[in-house]
């Protein structure tokens, strides 16, 4: 079976809403940043904080004012719901005191992209010499902390602290989005339908339960909250505290931040004994299919890694070539899409590995990016599923994202026509397929 699909299968609850938290849309050697595909730790550093009472500007024309009063009536018609979820009158009242349509949060929802950026470049950021001398400095910082939560729940400290800087700079920045605001201007417009009336009902248990005080219920746009970054309902199940108190805290207490990731992790599925992925290196003539198979037979086929350690003794890897063959290549693991679990990117799942790979201590990647990178734009892979899905070799979403089941396709694609069946689409691709049509 697919690893990918392994995974699907595993998964006890989705983190949070794909793509409407900070999900970085990666697709063939690029990816797009805006709207509700900005970076995770950038998205919540951006946020300014909010002043007074939660609210947008006033509102005065007729109608705005009508729109203020059936958003205060949409308000109102929540207490049933929440009063079910043992919300009590007082907490409903003190977190909708002052909070007003947000305009902004509403315009986030139809942002057109602004600029497209290449994965050379975001994981040069990512796993920048800064990010990686931090995580160093906080994996001694809380070694001890770290040390019980591996004992916990059998997840590596280093990808705890990767994801942790990712998500909020190792919680440098929370966003400064005041989440019932912004849910509930979300729920009120039914943005992906009544997902958000959910979550904001979860957020008011958040706040029932007394985890946080109202106006440190700070987050994202999308309402991700913390330094994890977490969606209200993936807080109610996955958040932890790390010293076992009722109040679980991941806003201000860093070893319930890395307790809850790690709890995360672990009911997503993640294996205490494999990596995530890691750069290899691929001998001369190699058959390119499969391109899945155990690290025994990998290391038959003369594949090894990159940094020279032996391959793991057990367990499969999937080929990975982010930009085609003439870039870095991977084999990724399970815990590759345990990690696609807390950000749908494969951008994010490698810049999440390799921040984790250089906190640890490693060098990082030895192969050389190509330039500039032929590949293709969002139009040209949804055409391009298309004419798989019309091949019989694309069964999935026709959206064109470059995910698993689309590089699985061309891969196939390209075996039965004399490409190199790394699992890149490219313009040539593209045009071989317009002609088998």
């Amino acid at each position: 079976m697919p690893l990918y699909l392994k995974s699907r299968l595993r998964i006890p609850a989705r983190l949070c809403p794909a793509p409407t938290r900070s999900v970085l849309l990666f697709a063939i050697g690029y990816f797009t940043l805006a709207a509700f595909s900005s970076s995770p730790s950038a998205s919540a550093k951006s946020g300014t904080p909010a002043t007074s009472p939660p609210g947008a500007a006033s509102l005065s024309s007729p109608s705005e004012t009508k729109t203020a009063a059936s958003f205060a009536a949409f308000i109102d018609a929540l207490w049933p719901d929440a009063k079910a979820a043992g919300v009590s009158r007082e907490t409903f009242d003190a977190a909708f005191a002052g909070v007003q349509l947000e305009q902004g949060v509403i315009e986030r929802t139809t942002k057109q992209a602004e600029f497209e950026r290449s994965i050379r470049d975001y994981l040069a950021s990512a796993v920048s010499e800064r990010e990686v001398e931090q995580g160093r400095a906080l994996a001694a910082k809380w070694k001890d902390t770290l040390d019980a939560i591996e004992r916990r729940f059998g997840v590596d400290r280093f990808i705890l602290l990767s994801l942790w800087g990712l998500e909020s700079g190792y919680g440098a920045g929370v966003g400064g989005k005041d989440v019932i605001a912004s849910l509930a201007s979300l729920a009120f417009i039914d943005f992906r339908g009544g997902l958000f009336r959910e979550e904001l009902i979860d957020a008011l248990v958040i706040l029932e339960e007394g985890h946080v005080a109202r106006a440190s219920m700070k987050g994202s746009w999308a309402g991700a909250m913390g330094q994890a970054q977490f969606m209200p309902s993936s807080f109610l199940k996955y958040a932890t505290s790390f010293d076992g108190s009722a109040r679980k805290d991941i806003w201000a207490k860093p070893q319930d931040v890395l307790a809850s990731i790690a709890n995360f992790l672990k009911m997503s599925g993640w294996r205490a004994d494999l990596p995530s992925s890691f750069e290899v290196t691929l001998p001369e003539s190699f058959a390119y299919m499969p391109a899945q198979a155990s690290f025994f037979e990998w290391k038959r086929r003369g594949v090894s890694r990159a940094d020279g350690r032996p391959l793991p003794e057990i367990g499969e890897g999937l080929l990975f070539f982010p930009v085609g063959w003439k870039g870095p290549v991977f084999l990724i693991t399970e815990n590759f899409f345990v990690l696609k679990n807390y950000n749908t990117s494969d951008a994010y799942a490698l810049a999440a590995s390799l921040l984790a790979e250089r906190i640890a201590g490693s060098s990082g990647i030895h192969a050389s990016w190509p330039s500039p990178v032929q590949g293709l734009d969002h139009d040209q892979r949804l055409e391009a599923q298309s004419l798989l899905h019309r091949l019989g070799l694309y069964q999935d979403k026709l959206d064109g994202h470059l995910g698993p089941a689309l590089r699985e396709a061309t891969r196939r694609f390209q075996a039965q026509n004399g490409l190199v069946a790394d699992g890149f689409p490219t313009p040539e691709l593209l045009q071989k397929l317009r002609a088998a049509h």
